[in-house]
């Protein structure tokens, strides 16, 4: 069977250099059920974290690296999956990838303790990066330009819907079949992956003896401290104080020095690990930059959102991650009709109406008040999916679509680099200004409830008077009354500071439309302009 496939491969190709046929679609099941098993993979232990550190005798920091680790092993890979993809073989490549996933994600499973965890996710991000990148550089690669908007939709749903799916399925095996479960549901979508990987993809050419060069070493040694300092920096800055501390003031410069050593590397050696000679490709660089921004508001938006129902509404995992399903199903929806209009419509307007859209549904989320239920979190909701896709979708074909096909694989590596490293710095920002506008607020209200002010002591007097027909004496009565009244000052207080950050991703994505006027029209058959 497998070998029918490679000769059903090798003659399905045009002379234009495409796959023809079903094969493409079955190409474009088998790469993107990768990329969605990974990007799942980035959110689902979160809901989880409590669970895990109970039955491995955790600290709250210590289970913290389950998700660092992941991180830090994924955004060093990703940039390198188009010269291991060129080295290797790309179907060598994403089998191996895929393989490593699915035996990673079993020893997390089977992990007895921590070290064992936290090694085998490093070992998960490793071989997840590679899958991530790679999915989409092979569907630029199989797919006719005419064809790229309907592949990039199936691609898109994963990317897009997974970081809501993540949260949602993690809530309900947990819940129900405990914590490991999140992981041994990879085992049989992960056979089912690498059974259609060798099935499907085409035959890898001998593309190893077209970079015999020698390997750059150097230049994957930097990238490692430069892109893990850096994603480091940003996963542990918010609970270390940031410079404050003398581990977080090092990891940064750790990733200055680096990034800029790498970056000289990388642009003076004839063999590098990392082209970074694509970025003169005007519409990759800018389409990067606004990946990042993209990231931010995708990954920062989902983190903002269940915290607050979490945190302040007392929602379970569960119904928090219930409650995101519908925009991840309509994220879904309009991912596919918009996948059947692209190339008719201009890119840069699409991307503009989505990031007005997603401005005006963080100003919606702003309204929030300690009352706020499902109902009105519902609609605003939806409307975040469907205006994320108006930009994921034709970003990536404004950004991909028009360079060169043998400048795809390399440019996918960094476009989806900048949008995962982007959702590690809206994290970290988000974080940094919820935890500053909370005690901003508290300080605002707290000058407020003033032992002189009269609407204070009544209050006061009213919340004692009613724990007193409660049953509680006088003194007793008081202290609660004052304890209550607090409470209501850390509600309000968050409250507010969750609105401060909404506010702040609407204005970011307003900030960030000039960037549109340097990509392309993200139309079939459109060339690349360069940058000079």
């Amino acid at each position: 069977m497998t070998n029918k496939s490679h000769n059903l491969s090798a003659t399905a190709a045009s002379q234009s250099g495409y796959i023809q046929g079903s094969l493409k679609w079955a190409i474009a099941c088998t790469v993107s059920l990768g990329a969605i098993l990974e990007v799942i993979d980035t959110s689902i232990v979160n809901v989880a974290l409590k669970d895990m550190q109970a039955s491995l005798g955790a600290t709250i920091s210590e289970i913290g690296w389950v998700i660092t680790g992941y991180a830090i092993a994924n955004v060093i890979l990703i940039p390198l999956s188009a010269w291991l993809g060129d080295y290797f073989g790309k179907k060598t490549y994403f089998v191996f990838s895929m393989v490593g996933f699915t035996i990673a994600s079993v020893l997390c499973g089977f992990a007895v303790n921590l070290p064992m965890l936290v090694v085998s996710r490093i070992i998960q991000g490793l071989c997840g990066g590679g899958l991530l990148a790679k999915a989409q550089a092979i569907l630029f690669e199989t797919f006719p330009p005419s064809e790229q908007g309907v592949a990039q939709a199936v691609f898109g749903v994963g990317v897009i819907a997974g970081p809501a799916i993540g949260p949602t399925l993690g809530g309900f095996l947990t819940d129900s079949l405990g914590w490991r479960w999140i992981f041994f549901i990879n085992l049989p979508i992960g056979i089912l992956a690498v059974a259609m990987a060798l099935l499907f993809l085409p035959k890898d050419h001998s593309s190893k003896q077209q970079v015999k060069q020698k390997v750059d070493w150097w230049g994957i040694g930097l990238l490692v401290v430069a892109v893990g300092s850096l994603q480091t920096f940003l996963e542990e800055g918010e609970q270390d104080a940031w410079f404050s501390s003398g581990f977080i003031t090092t990891l940064a410069i750790m990733a200055v020095v680096g990034l800029a050593l790498f970056i000289y590397r990388e642009m003076t050696t004839k063999s590098p690990a990392v082209d970074l000679r694509i970025l003169r490709y005007r519409s990759l660089a800018a389409g990067s930059l606004y990946s990042g921004i993209l990231g931010m508001g995708l990954y920062g938006a989902l983190f903002a959102v269940p915290l607050f129902t979490q945190s302040v509404l007392g929602f379970t995992a569960t119904q928090t991650g219930l409650l995101l399903a519908p925009g991840a199903l309509a994220s879904a929806i309009v991912m596919v009709i918009l996948g059947k209009l692209s190339g008719k419509v201009d890119a840069r307007l699409l991307i503009a109406c989505g990031a007005i859209g997603t401005t005006l549904v963080m100003n919606q989320l702003a309204t929030i008040t300690p009352q706020t239920g499902t109902d009105e979190l519902f609609m605003p909701l939806i409307w975040r999916g469907a205006a994320t896709v108006l930009m994921f979708l034709p970003l990536s074909l404004a950004t991909l679509g028009s360079i060169p096909k043998e400048a795809v694989s390399s440019g996918s590596g960094f476009y989806n680099l900048t949008r995962q490293l982007g959702g590690s710095i809206g994290i970290a920002v988000l974080s940094t200004l919820l935890a500053q506008r909370e005690a901003f607020h508290k300080s605002v209200l707290l000058a407020k409830l003033s032992p002189y002010n009269l609407e204070t002591n009544e209050r006061v007097d009213q919340l004692t008077g009613l724990f007193q027909s409660g049953g509680s004496d006088v003194t007793t009565a008081h202290q609660q009354a004052l304890s209550s009244l607090e409470k209501l000052v850390n509600q309000q207080a968050a409250v507010l500071s969750y609105a401060d950050v909404f506010h702040f991703v609407g204005i970011v994505f307003l900030c960030s439309l000039p960037l549109l006027l340097f990509l392309g029209k993200g139309k079939a058959g459109a060339k690349a302009p360069m940058a000079h």
